[in-house]
This record gives C-alpha cells, sequence and structure tokens, in this order.
C-alpha cells in the first residue's frame, strides 16, 4: 500500500499586490495607497526654519524678567530661579499685606526631606525677640499658590501677633522637588505634610506650645485629613474657604460648636485700620 501523498498547490494568480512569492498560507496584505505624492526635494537647496511664538511682556517688568517668568516650570530647579529673581518684586507689591511694618519679624527657610527622599521646601515667621511666643501655627496653601506669596504678608502679621508661624511647599509646588502641580496620590500628599509637621513640633522654640492647623482652598481639605488623623495632636482648626462641604444630613442646631472669630488689626495701604473690631477675640457657641 502506498502511504505516500503528493501535495501540489496552485500558485496564487499576480496581482498588484503581489509579493512574487508563492506560498500555500496567504498573509493579510497592508497597502497604503498615498493620497499626495510627496514632492521630491533638493537637500542642496531646501532650508527649514523652526520659529517660536515670542512670550508678551509681562505689565511691569523688563524684558528680560518677562522671559523668565515665562519659561517651563516644571520641575524644581527653574521654579526656584524665578523665585530667586523676584524676591524684590515680591516684596513691593501694591497690596496692604506687603506695606505694613513688620520689622523684627525672624525668618528662616530650609529644605526637609520626605520619606520618599525628595526636597521639601519649608519656612518659618517667628517674632521679635522680645516677644515671648504664645502657640504656633502650621498653614497649608491651595492648589493654585505656595507658601510664600500671598501668605508671607499674613504670616508676618501673625507673627507680630505673638505666634509662631510654620508652612511648607507640597511635593511639586513651589520650591519643593516633584513635577509642577501633579499629585498622583491625595492620600500621600497628607502624609507628607504631616510628617514635616511632626517634625515642626519638635523644635525647640516652640516645644509644648499650643499647635493650631490653618488651610486654605485645598489646604482646607488637607488640613481636615490632617486633623482627622491625629486630632488629639492639634489645639484648634482654621479652615478658610476650604475644599470641603458639609454633610446633607448636617445640622448646627444638632452640634454646640466653638467658633472663635479672631479679628487682626490690619491696615490699609493709606494707614487706615482696616479692620472693624481691631485685635478682638470673639467667642460664642451656637
Amino acid at each position: 500500500m502506498n502511504l505516500s501523498l503528493t501535495l501540489s498547490f496552485r500558485p496564487t494568480e499576480p496581482s498588484l499586490f503581489d509579493r512574487k512569492s508563492f506560498s500555500p498560507i496567504k498573509y493579510a496584505q497592508k497597502q497604503h495607497v498615498p493620497i499626495f505624492h510627496q514632492p521630491k526635494l533638493d537637500p542642496r537647496r531646501t532650508q527649514f526654519s523652526v520659529t517660536a511664538k515670542r512670550p508678551s511682556p509681562i505689565e511691569g517688568l523688563s524684558e528680560e524678567m518677562s522671559v523668565m517668568a515665562s519659561q517651563n516650570l516644571d520641575h524644581a530647579p527653574a521654579r526656584r530661579r524665578v523665585r530667586s529673581a523676584f524676591v524684590d518684586v515680591h516684596q513691593q507689591l501694591d497690596h496692604c499685606l506687603f506695606k505694613m511694618d513688620h520689622a523684627g519679624i525672624r525668618t528662616e527657610e530650609w529644605y526637609g526631606r520626605n520619606s520618599k527622599g525628595m526636597q521639601i521646601f519649608c519656612k518659618s515667621w517667628l517674632p521679635k525677640l522680645d516677644v515671648q511666643i504664645k502657640g504656633a501655627l502650621c498653614f497649608c496653601h491651595g492648589y493654585g499658590s505656595t507658601c510664600t506669596f500671598f501668605f508671607e504678608g499674613i504670616a508676618k502679621r501673625i507673627a507680630a501677633s505673638g505666634y509662631a508661624v510654620y508652612a511648607v511647599d507640597y511635593p511639586g509646588f513651589g520650591l519643593s522637588e516633584g513635577l509642577h502641580g501633579y499629585i498622583p496620590n491625595f492620600d500621600e500628599l497628607v502624609d507628607d505634610v504631616n510628617e514635616q509637621f511632626t517634625n515642626i513640633k519638635g523644635r525647640p522654640e516652640v516645644k509644648g506650645l499650643p499647635f493650631f492647623i490653618m488651610g486654605e482652598s485645598m489646604g482646607g481639605a488637607v488640613t481636615l485629613k490632617i486633623h482627622l488623623k491625629e486630632p488629639s495632636k492639634w489645639d484648634g482648626v482654621i479652615l478658610v474657604a476650604p475644599m470641603c462641604k458639609l454633610h446633607s444630613d448636617f445640622s448646627f442646631l444638632d452640634h454646640q460648636l466653638n467658633i472663635c472669630l479672631l479679628t487682626l488689626s490690619c491696615q490699609d495701604c493709606r494707614g487706615r485700620d482696616a479692620s472693624s473690631n481691631s485685635s478682638e477675640a470673639i467667642s460664642t457657641h451656637v
């Protein structure tokens, strides 16, 4: 019995897509038909030029400063260069917070490291040497802010009232390391801030004093989460337009709240008292 078998294949018909090879297995052909024919360019005569739109100058700044302010600020080294260049401009802003006299307020800047090894910018504002420190305030800034812009004037005003003020730039914000404005995990950001504040509580000038935490906008959410982690470690919470809302079932009438309204004396740019109740602390129960 002849078990041999002869196989034969019929070659495919010639076509436009023929690869000039005959095979029993047919592969799907991918043919990209150009819609427009690219012109043949003579490399000896062809020139290309790449241009970028020049940034518009910023009002009130020199051309050099405008260019610096318009550079890519994704990473900390660039943000630190811009901040160094604008220190004098910052202090000369036409705003009442920067017009008040805060002579004698002591400031300190340093870089701490978080558990990931990233540099975290920290700053402190302390009262004059002859003023006894009453307590300490830790500040959490908002998403579009840092701890060294408008809060600079607020911090000096609070320090002039006898409180030590501390603030940090979140990872990726201000002068801290990290991609600008990028928050990969909000809870990790909260842990980073809490880690720095824990270190600050051990500083000799404020050790054993009452500690308060203050948050603005997104910093309000950071503040609440830090306080909820360890409520016994804080003596009070201050929220300024916080990124949060009350639960629909919450009622002020069902809770006895201790609300403290602190009004600091603030002079406007003309030297007039801009507060209605200067240096008054009003405590009320709801």
